[in-house]
Order: C-alpha cells, then sequence, then structure tokens
C-alpha cells in the first residue's frame, strides 16, 4: 500500500504517517521508484498508535506499549502501569482546567460588560 491508501485506512495524516516512520515506529519497504510500499503489519502498527494518541499516551508510552504488545510473555500489570500513569495525567489536566474555568467563570460573572472602561478580566491579567 503507498502512503495515501494507509493514510485514507488508518485515519492518519500523510505528515504523521511520515512522522512515525522518521522516529522508527514503522519501516516500510521502498519501491525502485523510492515510493514507500506499508504492510498490513505497518497499517496495524499506525491504527494501534492512532488510537493510543488519541487516548493521550505519550510518544514514549507509545513506544513501551507497541513493545508490550509485540511480546507475547508481557505481564498485564506491565501495560496497566504505563495506562494508569496516563490516566493520572488526564485526571490532573482535568483538574487545571477546572480550576481554569472556576476562576474564569467568576471573573466573567464579576464584569459588567458594558460601556464602561473598567474590568475585572483585565484587571487579573494584568496583576503581576
Amino acid at each position: 500500500m503507498n502512503i495515501g491508501e494507509v493514510s485514507k485506512n488508518t485515519g492518519l495524516p500523510a505528515k504523521t504517517i511520515r512522522y512515525y516512520e522518521d522516529i522508527g515506529f514503522v519501516t516500510p519497504a521502498r519501491g525502485d521508484n523510492g515510493y514507500r510500499s506499508f504492510s498490513e503489519k505497518d497499517q496495524h502498527k499506525l491504527v494501534f498508535l492512532g488510537r493510543a494518541r488519541g487516548l493521550g499516551f505519550s510518544i514514549e508510552d507509545c513506544r513501551t506499549l507497541m513493545a508490550l504488545y509485540e511480546d507475547q510473555g508481557r505481564a498485564s500489570a506491565d501495560v496497566k502501569r504505563v495506562a494508569q500513569k496516563n490516566l493520572s495525567e488526564i485526571d490532573r489536566k482535568i483538574a487545571d482546567l477546572q480550576a481554569m474555568r472556576g476562576t474564569l467563570s467568576h471573573l466573567v460573572a464579576n464584569c459588567a460588560g458594558d460601556g464602561r472602561p473598567d474590568c475585572p478580566i483585565l484587571e487579573d491579567l494584568g496583576r503581576a
């Protein structure tokens, strides 16, 4: 399969596929014309990576998960450890976003939003 077909089949942009190749996740064969020729295995890895990245796993976590996926002797505890670390990071980001929302919501509620120049939103942003 060429990169266009793999892109269509995986939902990943060609640029992302080339990046995953550059960092060693897939190594498609090259034809005499220099074009990439992806195997079913390459495509499967790209689907795996797209799904993992969609769940917020870092590139390094994806590398670890891919190695675990390919290791038939893996312990599920190792997989769970990586996933739990990612879940904790997601929970931290959610807490940060909720705090940001609370602050911004308070500022918006206290801004008159009329023709006067004074605004608590700008006052807050201007504080050092």
